[in-house]
């Protein structure tokens, strides 16, 4: 999901659940529940980000994946620290080389992650020739995902971020810190490096994972969880980020 821009979670189920006075009362009382979860989260994820930016130094490495327009990159480079923002979308990436063209410690890296390289499908929200920049933060390579137009797409390429983790750590010791907001591309990359150990090089890693997005993969977004409880210390890895 975008830095900036906080789209509205109704579960299109909840939507067709019926029409009648007391069944709208109460999608509309869900509806500002969720909000509200929501907003609760945003405010964690900003205090969240002020922390780690209090922490991060000149010669550390911040990885921002799925920068979108750069509001996170911005705040990393701002500590001194080496950052290289990952940014599929050529729309948005041009955005990006704007506005960090001057800023020496901001590497931008025009690609997708994943779990392996090559080239991959970018799809595009639905709503993507109606709001480019507003829908670009809902494009993912995962097919499946609710509100996607899986004809509308570009073709970009894809990096395997595990491979990525591994040479930066052997080169610089440690990653101090990444954010991954990568519709859905998360679970299969968190899931490699779960079961590989590469969150010993890294100090910090936040992201947002889409379960609402993709149903089907429920049961895998659980299983995640319940790994990464059991195999790293509370709060290295966060997967509540917004």
């Amino acid at each position: 999901m975008s830095d900036d821009v906080i789209p509205d979670e109704t579960d299109p189920d909840d939507a067709a659940a019926g029409d009648g006075p007391a069944a709208r009362r109460g999608k509309s009382a869900a509806a500002l529940a969720r909000r509200a979860r929501r907003n609760q989260r945003k405010a964690w994820a900003d205090g969240y980000l002020k922390g780690i930016c209090t922490l991060l130094r000149p010669g550390d490495l911040a990885v921002d994946l799925g920068a979108n327009m750069g509001v996170v990159t911005r705040q990393l480079a701002a500590t001194g620290a080496d950052v290289v923002a990952f940014e599929p979308d050529p729309l948005t990436f041009a955005k990006l080389r704007e506005r960090f063209a001057e800023t020496a410690n901001v590497t931008l890296i025009n690609a997708a992650v994943g779990v392996g390289s090559g080239t991959v499908r970018l799809m595009r929200a639905n709503n993507f020739a109606d709001n480019p920049e507003g829908a670009s933060v809902k494009s993912t390579i995962l097919g499946g995902g609710r509100r996607i137009d899986a004809d509308n797409g570009v073709d970009v390429p894809l990096i395997d971020f595990p491979a990525w983790v591994r040479t930066q750590v052997a080169q610089r010791g440690a990653i101090a810190f990444v954010k991954m907001d990568i519709e859905g591309a998360e679970l299969e990359i968190l899931e490699a490096m779960t079961r590989d150990g590469l969150f010993a090089g890294i100090r910090g890693l936040v992201a947002e994972t889409h379960e609402r997005k993709f149903k089907d993969l429920r049961n895998r977004y659980k299983a995640l969880r319940a790994a990464i409880a059991r195999a790293e210390p509370s709060g290295k890895v966060n997967l509540d980020w917004i």
